[in-house]
């Protein structure tokens, strides 16, 4: 019963960094401008949000792939729990204290999983792959 429990945690938390990324890579360059605009009274400088505003829909597509499929899952959810860390601080930043628990939620999420992982990953691409 544990692995059925660790899947949906796994596809639960993937179908949300994939749907994040989805939305957001058609729209790319309207995406960028938002996180600029978002963070003009931060401290950061616009030459660090520029790269982190394009970079993010891309890694929370790949996370979020990579999570639903179960392929490379621990290193998808240290990724993913990194991501989320990096999004915190910056919502921190700009003082967006409204978002700071669901981007709390998620790294419980993954953090959860990742201790998980090594006994209850057995539905995933993991295990075909890599047989141990």
């Amino acid at each position: 019963m544990n692995t059925i429990t660790f899947l949906l945690l796994r596809l639960a938390i993937g179908a949300s960094m994939f749907g994040h990324g989805l939305v957001r890579l058609p729209k790319l360059a309207g995406f960028s401008g938002w996180m600029v605009k978002s963070f003009e009274n931060a401290m950061l400088p616009k030459s660090m949000i520029v790269p982190f505003s394009y970079a993010l829909p891309v890694a929370e597509f790949v996370i979020g792939t990579l999570l639903l499929l179960g392929l490379f899952t621990k290193t998808a959810l240290i990724a993913g729990g990194v991501v989320m860390t990096m999004l915190i601080l910056g919502t921190c930043l700009i003082e967006n204290w409204e978002a700071v628990p669901s981007q709390l939620i998620h790294v419980a999420f993954f953090a959860v999983l990742l201790q998980f992982v090594m006994n209850n990953n057995e539905y995933a691409l993991d295990t075909i792959l890599f047989k141990k």
